[in-house]
């Protein structure tokens, strides 16, 4: 373990006024927040067309064989 010189410790005092602006700016960056809202609303559509089409597959698989029968 290395022994910290007065040198070194300013050094390491320098640089926290620079880790708490990032950390700060890290906490109140909101740029990827609209891509997440974004996805969320297409899986939520995803969703919703997917159960849509299970309950109307019965109603189309029977029209099909209706007309494919009527052929």
């Amino acid at each position: 373990m290395e022994a910290s010189t007065p040198a070194t410790l300013v050094s390491k005092d320098k640089n926290m006024p620079n880790l708490n602006r990032r950390l700060k700016r890290l906490l109140t960056d909101d740029s990827g927040q609209d891509l997440i809202e974004y996805a969320l609303i297409a899986a939520l559509i995803a969703l919703g067309a997917i159960l849509a089409m299970r309950g109307l597959s019965n109603k189309i698989s029977n029209e099909f064989n209706t007309i494919g029968s009527s052929l």
